[in-house]
């Protein structure tokens, strides 16, 4: 089961206790995909453009909690016009009224993303979007959810108008405001992994480029004093730089500190660092 579903069927499960919340996530529903027919007797229908059942049986759930209209029943035209004076055009955004209460945004938000909305794989990465038919209706979307701090955006795609979120710290943020708490605990505790993964491939990174530097180093400066010795003579160095040449060459593979540690008298890493740029700079000056 995708990480999208998962989500939704935890929303789904969620029914609303106030029947003002049961009302607006009705309203985002029959926003995002509501539609209105006629069967063959005349009477007026109502339904949802959705193909996870699921979610439809929360729709009708809703419907049938909020205005007694059971599925695949007609009602009457007086029926419908009380219907259609709450919830309006549905080429239009959603009524004001359904939206004013803090738990009602919480709600419409909910039916919003289980009709419209869909969340990648975090394994993969991290990206939440609603997909609106008109961008009114994704307008009222963004200013809702930013009104919880959460950094939204839109894209045209098509001839639709997506709102979209693309932090991990924002999709947490909206699944808690959405109360999705179980999803919301596997998304943190992928996300946890994710970065301890990433900061741990960061230090092996970081200690094998160093690894590497000290390695090349160490190959260039033995490459310089075994060219002086062939070509200058050890001999003729300074004492200080002819101890230095014979202790590098006798531990090619010590690090500056047990370098200097070997010296009569000992000296620490920057005076090691000297003597032996000393030495790259004479082999330099006799190569030429």
């Amino acid at each position: 089961m995708s990480f999208s579903r998962e989500v939704k069927e935890e929303l789904a499960g969620h029914v609303a206790g106030a029947g003002h919340c049961r009302a607006a996530e009705l309203a985002a529903m029959i926003c995002l995909s509501g539609q209105y027919g006629r069967d063959g007797k005349g009477l007026y229908t109502i339904g949802f453009q959705l193909e996870n059942e699921v979610v439809l049986r929360k729709c009708f759930t809703l419907l049938k909690k909020t205005y007694n209209i059971e599925k695949n029943v007609g009602i009457t035209e007086e029926e419908m016009q009380v219907f259609y004076r709450d919830f309006g055009d549905l080429e239009e955004p959603a009524d004001f009224r359904y939206i004013q209460r803090p738990c009602c945004r919480r709600a419409f938000l909910r039916g919003a993303f289980l009709c419209a909305g869909s969340i990648s794989d975090p394994e993969k990465g991290y990206h939440l979007e609603f997909v609106c038919t008109r961008e009114s209706k994704a307008r009222q979307l963004r200013q809702i959810i930013q009104g919880y701090g959460i950094e939204a955006r839109i894209v045209p795609r098509k001839k639709y108008h997506v709102v979209y979120i693309k932090e991990g710290a924002g999709i947490v943020d909206l699944l808690n405001v959405m109360e999705a708490h179980v999803a919301l605990m596997n998304l943190e505790n992928l996300r946890i992994v994710k970065e301890m993964r990433n900061s741990i491939n960061r230090r092996v990174n970081c200690e094998t480029a160093n690894i590497t530097k000290t390695v090349n180093a160490a190959s260039r400066q033995i490459e310089d004093i075994l060219f002086l010795r062939d070509h200058y003579g050890i001999q003729k160095l300074p004492p200080a730089l002819r101890q230095m040449a014979e202790v590098r060459l006798e531990y090619p593979d010590a690090p500056l500190k047990e370098l200097g540690e070997r010296l009569e008298p000992p000296v620490g890493k920057s005076g090691v660092n000297h003597r032996l740029r000393k030495l790259g700079e004479l082999a330099e000056k006799v190569r030429q």
